[in-house]
């Protein structure tokens, strides 16, 4: 059993017991969160596919931490012209241990 959410503009694949990184949520460590917006899922009775979403489908989890991922590089630079600009960029994210899927 397995649904493909969307959370951040993203989609991910959540499974029961399994812990996936999503785009930082405004939520406390230990708090249940909700998604709704579930475009597929698959359960022992077949597979859903939603047009957009899954009518009536929700997927729960706990949000178990918060942090940031490592270090991206952006280096501009133009030939010739002594024109250099180093950035750094870390993108925070949530990790949320999947609890259950509903599906309609």
């Amino acid at each position: 059993m397995y649904a493909i959410i969307r959370s951040g503009d993203k989609q991910f694949r959540a499974e029961p017991g399994k812990t996936i990184r999503i785009p930082s949520l405004r939520a406390e460590i230990g708090d249940e969160v909700t998604f709704d917006e579930v475009l597929i899922a698959t359960t022992d009775d077949g597979t859903q596919v939603g047009a957009p979403t899954v009518a009536g489908a929700s997927v729960t989890g706990e949000v178990v931490s918060h942090g940031k991922d490592k270090k991206v590089i952006i280096f501009k630079w133009k030939r010739r012209k002594n024109y250099r600009r180093k950035q750094g960029h870390r993108q925070k994210f949530t990790e949320v241990r999947i609890g259950e899927i509903k599906v309609g």
